[in-house]
């Protein structure tokens, strides 16, 4: 695994459930994924930090290598947030996995449909959610080639 390049990756989770949040960073730091990990709660907060704007403007808002993106999110949710950062051009680029807990085929089909590089239906246990994250680092930052930024 190129542990230099993975290091250096920024995962952005969106996700409004805290015991999520909680499981999930417990989860890759279980992996020994020393990735820089940041969360926001709702889509509206993902297209904030994405775009730099309101809180994020002065705060430390590093730029994702890679999105862990909830469908189910007040305010606006994972489906909404998607369709925008597959339109943007700057953002287009950033690979986006579908963390839910939805089984839906038309959440399915209407994610890979605006984009989503991955749909993963959340594991109902946390030793499932440990392989499951081993998997997405083992990938994500081990195998495949992730963009830079294009400014």
């Amino acid at each position: 695994m190129n542990l230099a390049h993975h290091k250096t990756t920024t995962i952005l989770m969106a996700d409004d459930d805290p015991d999520d949040r909680i499981l999930t960073k417990d989860a890759l730091e279980e992996n020994r994924l020393a990735n820089d990990l940041h969360f926001v709660e709702d889509g509206e907060e993902l297209m904030d930090y994405l775009h730099q704007r309101g809180k994020y403007s002065e705060q430390n808002a590093p730029f994702p290598g890679l999105i862990l993106l909830d469908l189910n999110m007040p305010r606006k949710d994972g489906r909404e947030a998607l369709a925008e950062i597959k339109a943007h051009p700057k953002l287009k680029h950033i690979p986006v996995i579908v963390l839910t807990t939805s089984k839906a085929e038309e959440d399915i089909f209407k994610t890979y449909d605006l984009g989503v590089s991955s749909f993963i239906t959340k594991p109902v246990t946390f030793e499932d959610l440990v392989q499951v994250t081993k998997a997405i680092g083992n990938y994500w930052f081990g195998i495949v080639e992730l963009p830079q930024r294009i400014e």
